[in-house]
This record gives structure tokens, C-alpha cells and sequence, in this order.
């Protein structure tokens, strides 16, 4: 894993010692993804410069280093990522005629992009990446990202000079780049707690959108290609309901097995030590679990725990890991040491970004970096086997309410609304004891007042924007933002999907999976040098397979990831496993009435938020006002404000 930056300056006017001085900067900034070595390449015939972080995982020798150069000389490559079947690739080349100086993925797709073409072989790249390809033969810079966007890619116009990195911090390095804030991005992320590609905080600077290639001409200032697509979430999905799976429920689970074992193997290769992430659930474990069938020493497993019960999974976890045999070590971690990490975030992220999962994910991070240099992860099997609650929550809740007429709809919200999250929570709680404990819901407080905003919707899609909506009008909020287009608000991007449960599924692995949880896992990550790999997503095998299953082998009996959980039972015990999902969160709740009360205090006056001019102070007072009284649990709105505002004054600061 490393880090690639550069830039195309259709001026031509640097000298190669100006190029080399410009882009070792910018990739100075990023030094945390790529420590152990640095590179460069440049070429002021053309303007062009590339800039490389390296950290090593396969071809620890001089021979595994970027800028990588083709044989023939044509291309030069800098590539952040792993293309795990280079092997094969490898020897297709080598019994085609081609020779190898060394033994790194890179130098394997360089060599496949020279033989077949870039858009033949990226199509045959099984893994995560993002790189930019120079062809000094056409005089053209293409940028790839891989195809779920695991791994991030910005890029944007700064004048005459284009940019890209794999962090918003290389542009910002750039000496003439002027990053202006975008309103309208700011508003989208109020609503989604992130910013929804191709959009990034800044005015004319984008994320690349996943499975796209976009190539620039070294003589066409300014210029924005339309993306090519060489794989399509949407046609896989279409692909996937066209030709379903037919087998049975065992037939499905084996072909399933064999999958994701051939994933993980692949995913276990590596010259440095790895391990993974074991919270466990369902995911984590059955990775670990097929791990472990892969290993025949003790695979390396890492949890944090919290104080809070609510919010500990360590002793899951530890149950998990003891039955499997692996290599355990687990971390409590004080509230202190969780709230240390806040001042960080801006840095980390560069841009706002409010999951406050956040944290956990830095701080699991930072402990399993201390033992391994890979660590593998569960992300992505509540997208692709129905995880979330409001797979099965929104078409019960549809199902309920869709009938009703708009005005019976909206009495019914404003009587649940009518009792607080608080109310609800101790409701609740009073019923524990005769609540049966398959029946229990964690955070109920929450989910019936997330109920209740999203009863008076008009249609399923509505009800499903709601319930990832979190500032429900951004533009009252944002002093002059309005809210752009995305896929999630296009329909014209919608696919025919026939029922409501696999439409809110398509969505989040569109959205919320690349721009919330993989965005979050790869700066966490990368923050403290650990890379991370995804056996369910940065292997394209098992996303088109899964899109196959029917939807009876992943929502059975009101719950989700059946096909995924009777796999897992081959390793581990169901009892193990069986228990209410809890996510990954921290008490931003109680904290925001407690230890971060002044900090917030701060952030939030509204003469400083005036002089700001970002947001109107009036509607974040009054979620101010309502959570510090205990009426309300307003801290999923308070956070992104706050994740604002403490990212601006770093900026103004110069992260």
C-alpha cells in the first residue's frame, strides 16, 4: 500500500529541478501512507510529475519501487494498491515473451498494460488500486480507481495545471493550488455525514469515481473527460437479476465458501507480517475463520473494547478467537484515550467526515499496526448480504405504512415524534425484563425516533433517503448551498431493480459504502502505515456472485445475511454469533453533555458561526439547546457540525 501524487502542467514551463521540488512536496504530505520510501519522476517536456510514497509489501527490494517504468519505456506508473493475482498474470506474460527485473505487482501491470492494452488488463486486475498511467507515446495521463473504490483518488484543476493524489492534502501542497470551499458540497454533507462522489469539499476538485479511467491529454488545459467505465456496479447488478442463482441453499453456501477461501488465500500473501480485525460479528469472523482454514500457524487477531457495555465487543471477540485458535490481543480503551483522537481527524481526513465510528476504526488501527503491517477486514458483507437493519426495517415500514393517506401518515409520525429518544430509551428498558432477549434493540431510543422521521414519507425511495439523511433540509442549514445531483438523488442513474430491499442495497454500495465506510477504513488505516484489505470487495468474484443470490438466502426468518451466517457455522458456533448488531460507535451522546461540552461550546457560538458565514446559527442552537436538556439525542447532527467547524479552524490553521 503507498500513496501516489503529481501533476500535469500544460504550460510546460518548470524545469525538470522546479517539477521534482513541487511534487516531492506534495508527496511529502503523505508520507504516513508510503514511509519507507520515496520517488519521483518528472519530465518538463510535457509538464508532468509524478510523486510516490512506498509502504513495502511485496517486493521488499529496490526492484518492487515506483515510478514504475515498462519495459519498452512507453509507460510510467505510480500506484497506490494490490492487485493480488499478479502471479497468474505473471506467468501468462512471461510464457508470452515478457521478462521481469523483479517480483511486485506493479511492475506485473505495467507489463500487462503494455501487452494488452490499459483497459484489457485492468479489467483483469483482482484487487484494490488506484494509479495514474503516463503514455509517453500519446502524450496522455490516465487515472484509474479500482472497482468499489477502495482505494481514494482525487483530482481537480488548479489553472492550467491538473492535480491528483491519493489525499486532498498533496493538492493542497501544490504552491499555486487555491481550494476554495464548495457550499453545495457542504450542504450533501450535512445530509450524508460525508461528501458523496464525485464531489470533495473544494470547488473544482473531484473524487474519481470507482471503476472509471480518465485520461488527460498533456495539451488540453482545464479539459474534464467523460469517465470510461471498464466495470459497472449497475450492470453487475442487472447482470446478477437476469441470470440468478438456481441451486440450493447448500449448493449456494459451498460455491459461496469457495470464494471468498480463494479471496482470503490471496488476501494472505504478503512479505510482512498480517493479521485482521475481529470485532466478533458475523463479517469479521468468518474472515478470521477462513483465515485461519488457510493458516496452519495461529492468524493474528485485533480488538478494541470501550468501558461503555454498549459499546464493547471485546469479550465477542475474544470468544470468537479462542475457538478458532488465533493469535489474540485485545485494548480497552479509556474515554479519554477515544477523545485524544479527535483533534487528529482533520488531518486524517482532509476533508469533513462525521461517521463517528471513526475513532474505533483509528484506534484498532493503531493497535494492530503495532504487530502486523496488513491487516485484513469484514467491510462490505452488511451491502452485500443484507446487514442492515433497514433492509428489512424500510420494506416492513413501507409495507405498513404505504397504504395510508399522506395526512394519516403524518399524524402518525407526530404522535411517535411526540415522545423523546430519551422516553423511548427508559420505555424500553422498563420492558427489558419481560422482552425476550432476540427481540431486544440496542439503541432503541434512536431507531424509534429515526422510525418516526421517516413514517410521513410519499415513497420507498423517500423513506430510504430519509433514513441515511441526516440534516433533513441542508439548504436551511448551508448559508448559500444547494444540494447537487448524485446517484443517490438521479434517477435517471437508477437501475431496474424490481423490489425495494435490493434498491436500498445497490445504493449503499454506490454511496455509503465507498464514500463512508471504505473512505473511513483506508485514512484510518493508512493514518498509522497499516494497509487494509477487504476479502468481500476488492475481489470482484464475490460481489457479482452474491448479486446473483436470492434475496431468500439473505433475509430469512427477519434476518439478515442468512447465507453468509450458515457459512460461518461450519467454523464457529452459532451462539457465538447470535446477538443484537452493535455497530462500531462511541457515547458522542453523553460526551457532548460531559468532557466536550466546552469544546463544543466553542465551535458552536453563534457569533463565531456568523462571522463564518457557513451555517445558519439558529437551527444548530436549537439542537444545542434540546440535547444538553436531555430531550433529545441530537448527536448525529451536533457531530457534523462540529466535524466542521474543527476541520475549518484547522485549515485556517493549515493542517
Amino acid at each position: 500500500m503507498c500513496g501516489i501524487t503529481g501533476f500535469l502542467d500544460t504550460r510546460c514551463d518548470r524545469s525538470n529541478a522546479e517539477l521534482d521540488a513541487w511534487v516531492t512536496r506534495m508527496a511529502d504530505k503523505i508520507v504516513h501512507r508510503g514511509p519507507d520510501s520515496s520517488d519521483t519522476w518528472v519530465d518538463e517536456s510535457v509538464g508532468l510529475a509524478l510523486g510516490f510514497r512506498r509502504l513495502a509489501i511485496v517486493d521488499l527490494t529496490p526492484t518492487g519501487r515506483q515510478p514504475m517504468v515498462s519495459s519498452s519505456g512507453r509507460f510510467i506508473m505510480v500506484f497506490n494498491g494490490e492487485v493480488y493475482n499478479y502471479n497468474e498474470l505473471r506467468i501468462e506474460l512471461i510464457n508470452s515473451g515478457a521478462s521481469f527485473r523483479g517480483t511486485s505487482d506493479s511492475e506485473v501491470m505495467v507489463e500487462a498494460i503494455d501487452s494488452w492494452g490499459l483497459i484489457p488488463a485492468v479489467k483483469r486486475f483482482n484487487g484494490q488500486f488506484a494509479f495514474a498511467l503516463w503514455d509517453r507515446r500519446d502524450r496522455v495521463l490516465h487515472l484509474v480507481r479500482d472497482r468499489v473504490g477502495v482505494k481514494p483518488l482525487y483530482y481537480g484543476w488548479s489553472g492550467s495545471c491538473l492535480l491528483f493524489g491519493s489525499e486532498l492534502k498533496c493538492l493542497r501542497a501544490y504552491p499555486e493550488f487555491h481550494g476554495e470551499i464548495d457550499r453545495n458540497a457542504l450542504a450533501l454533507f450535512t445530509r450524508h455525514n460525508y461528501i458523496p462522489a464525485p464531489f470533495s469539499i473544494y470547488k473544482h476538485v473531484y473524487k474519481q469515481m470507482p471503476g472509471t479511467i480518465l485520461s488527460f491529454p498533456f495539451d488540453l488545459p482545464g479539459y474534464v473527460p467523460e469517465p470510461e467505465v471498464f466495470w459497472s456496479a449497475r450492470s453487475v447488478v442487472e447482470s446478477g437479476l437476469a441470470n440468478p442463482f438456481t441451486g440450493s441453499i447448500e449448493e449456494a453456501k459451498n460455491q459461496l465458501d469457495s470464494l471468498l477461501r480463494e479471496s482470503v488465500r490471496l488476501r494472505m500473501m504478503a512479505d510482512v507480517p498480517l493479521g485482521a480485525f475481529l470485532s466478533g460479528g458475523v463479517d469479521s469472523s468468518a474472515i478470521v475463520a477462513l483465515m485461519q482454514a488457510e493458516s496452519s500457524i495461529p492468524v493474528k487477531t485485533f480488538t478494541i473494547g470501550f468501558m461503555e457495555d454498549e459499546y464493547n465487543e471485546a469479550g465477542f471477540a475474544r470468544k470468537v478467537a479462542e475457538h478458532l485458535k488465533t493469535e489474540h490481543t485485545d485494548l480497552v480503551v479509556t474515554p479519554e484515550e477515544a477523545r485524544a483522537v479527535i483533534p487528529k481527524l482533520p488531518a486524517m481526513y482532509d476533508e469533513p467526515f462525521s461517521d463517528s465510528s471513526q475513532i474505533p476504526t483509528y484506534l484498532v488501527s493503531q493497535l494492530t499496526r503495532q504487530y502486523v503491517t496488513v491487516s485484513l477486514s469484514g467491510d462490505g458483507g452488511d451491502e452485500l448480504f443484507a446487514g442492515y437493519n433497514r433492509y428489512f426495517w424500510g420494506n416492513d415500514i413501507w409495507a405498513r405504512i404505504g397504504w395510508m393517506g399522506a395526512g394519516l401518515r403524518g399524524a402518525l409520525a407526530g404522535s411517535m415524534g411526540f415522545l423523546s429518544p430519551t422516553t423511548w430509551e427508559s420505555l424500553f428498558q422498563s420492558l427489558k425484563p419481560i422482552i425476550p432477549g432476540s427481540l431486544r434493540v440496542p439503541q432503541a431510543g434512536e431507531k424509534m425516533k429515526k422510525i418516526a422521521d421517516v413514517v410521513a414519507v410519499d415513497s420507498p425511495q423517500s423513506l430510504y433517503y430519509r433514513l441515511v439523511s441526516h440534516w433533513k433540509q441542508p439548504e436551511e442549514l448551508v448559508i448559500g448551498g444547494k444540494e447537487p445531483k448524485t446517484p443517490l438523488t438521479d434517477k435517471s442513474q437508477w437501475p431496474s431493480i424490481p423490489d425495494f430491499t435490493r434498491w436500498m442495497m445497490y445504493m449503499d454500495l454506490i454511496t455509503y459504502l465507498p464514500d463512508d465506510i471504505l473512505a473511513k477504513v483506508d485514512r484510518a488505516s493508512m493514518a498509522v502505515s497499516l494497509e487494509a484489505r477487504v476479502p468481500f470487495l476488492d475481489d470482484h468474484r464475490v460481489i457479482e456472485f452474491a448479486w446473483r443470490l436470492p434475496m431468500n438466502m439473505k433475509i430469512k426468518n427477519g434476518q439478515g445475511k442468512y447465507i453468509l451466517r450458515q457459512l460461518l457455522y461450519k467454523y464457529v458456533p452459532k451462539e457465538f454469533i447470535e446477538r443484537p448488531k452493535m455497530g462500531f460507535g462511541i457515547p458522542i451522546d453523553s460526551w457532548l453533555r460531559g468532557p466536550l461540552r466546552e469544546w463544543a461550546d466553542d465551535l458552536l457560538d453563534p457569533s463565531r458561526m456568523r462571522d463564518e458565514g457557513f451555517f445558519d446559527p439558529e437551527p444548530v442552537q436549537t439542537m444545542w439547546r434540546e440535547h444538553q436538556s436531555g430531550t433529545q439525542d441530537n448527536q448525529y447532527y451536533l457531530w457534523d457540525i462540529l466535524v466542521f467547524q474543527e476541520w475549518l479552524r484547522a485549515q485556517k490553521n493549515c493542517i
